[in-house]
């Protein structure tokens, strides 16, 4: 693993900003150069997407388990401009369990008029019903590689409720027209990275630019929750590192993902090498 992971861990100011707000922005997290050639490869999978489902140009992509449909989408598994912050906030008996690359094409000019409520939700499904505390627990954050300029708020931008992780429910509005109390358009230009707890109540917003949003979301949890993915991913195995295996699901048995022996989570040897014994704790 690159040994830039520790130039660029988590510092009390954003852990703090985190655990607060339940998201970190983190800009200029991937240079101009990256964000081209993701772009292409982003671009080249929307339009096989549209020809295999018989769609038209403008049409939404949600692509999940893109990450080992090529390289490019690899080296963002544990980049080191923000990868130290995910173990920073989770630890490290961490995996990758989902990944999701949605395309946003600007909205049609007559259905740019709808201004109805969007649609707020928390991540993980169930564990929503399931999960028995207030607030729930963490479990998994994800962060979001920006590689369109949404710093403008028609742009289809990500929006949220600041410190809305803590709550179960959100109080919305009756009637369904209007968002609730809080709303925040997060304004992130291309090459950010927008960190978020799970639990933190967010909705895509409308596209209502000239530009189409393209963003591509990496999920992080603890190994011992099962992927939301498929995880296509056993054809990248050979080319990646002791880390990079661990992250996409490596394990010495089943055991391995809750009683995590060394050998399940290089992770921790690599933390404790460079970085000392007390940031591998507990």
């Amino acid at each position: 693993m690159d040994a830039a992971c520790l130039e660029n861990r988590l510092t009390g100011e954003e852990k703090s900003k985190f655990e607060r707000d339940g998201f970190l922005i983190i800009e200029d997290a991937i240079p101009p150069e990256r964000v081209s050639a993701l772009t292409l490869v982003v671009d080249g999978l929307y339009e096989t997407y549209l020809a295999e489902n018989g769609l038209g140009s403008g049409e939404r992509m949600n692509l999940t388990d893109f990450v080992g449909r090529d390289d490019e989408f690899l080296a963002l598994l544990d980049w080191p401009v923000t990868f130290s912050k995910v173990w920073g906030i989770l630890g490290w008996n961490i995996q990758l369990y989902h990944s999701h690359l949605i395309v946003t094409p600007p909205e049609p000019p007559d259905k740019r008029s709808y201004s109805g409520r969007l649609g707020w939700h928390q991540d993980s499904g169930r564990l929503n019903m399931e999960l028995d505390a207030t607030p729930r627990p963490r479990v998994s954050l994800k962060v979001g590689y920006f590689l369109t300029d949404t710093t403008r708020p028609d742009r289809g931008n990500f929006h949220i409720v600041p410190g809305s992780h803590l709550k179960n429910r959100l109080d919305l509005p009756d009637g369904g027209a209007s968002d609730p109390p809080g709303t925040t358009p997060v304004l992130a230009p291309a090459g950010s990275a927008v960190f978020f707890d799970r639990r933190l109540w967010h909705a895509a917003g409308r596209n209502h630019s000239d530009v189409t949003r393209k963003v591509l979301f990496y999920g992080y949890s603890y190994r011992w929750l099962r992927p939301r993915d498929n995880m296509t991913v056993a054809h990248c195995m050979g080319r990646c590192d002791p880390v990079q295996r661990q992250l996409l699901g490596e394990s010495t048995g089943g055991m391995g993902y809750t009683s995590p022996t060394d050998a399940d989570v290089p992770l921790k040897g690599w933390i404790r090498e460079h970085a000392g014994e007390e940031a591998v704790a507990p």
